[in-house]
């Protein structure tokens, strides 16, 4: 039975990958993400320590795997500015499509 009128479910936390995706459009997983993208770009603003944003927003561990931990944080960081500098208008346009078919 089709949930009619049913907002579309997302996952709260959606798990993160060690590289950000390089495709030259918006991915599932960037559209998944677009929070996460948020965070690091306000972590940043703010001057937050790579390690700490690694540790809390990406779920890495800056200790024990640092070289790890910080291609993730610096791949996803550099997404969300490609993101936020290129690809809002696009991004807004698909939300707003979304919201008003529900």
């Amino acid at each position: 039975m089709p949930n009619i009128g049913m907002p579309e479910m997302v996952e709260i936390e959606p798990g993160v990958a060690d590289l950000a995706p390089t495709a030259d459009q918006l991915t599932q997983y960037d559209e998944a993400r677009l929070c996460l993208y948020l965070r690091l770009l306000d972590a940043e603003a703010e001057g937050a320590d790579w390690r700490e944003v690694a540790r809390i927003v990406l779920k890495r561990d800056p200790a024990g795997e640092p070289e790890r931990s910080r291609l993730c944080w610096s791949t996803h960081l550099s997404r969300a500015k490609w993101i936020a500098a290129t690809r809002y208008m696009e991004l807004f346009g698909r939300i707003e499509t979304k919201s008003t078919k529900q």
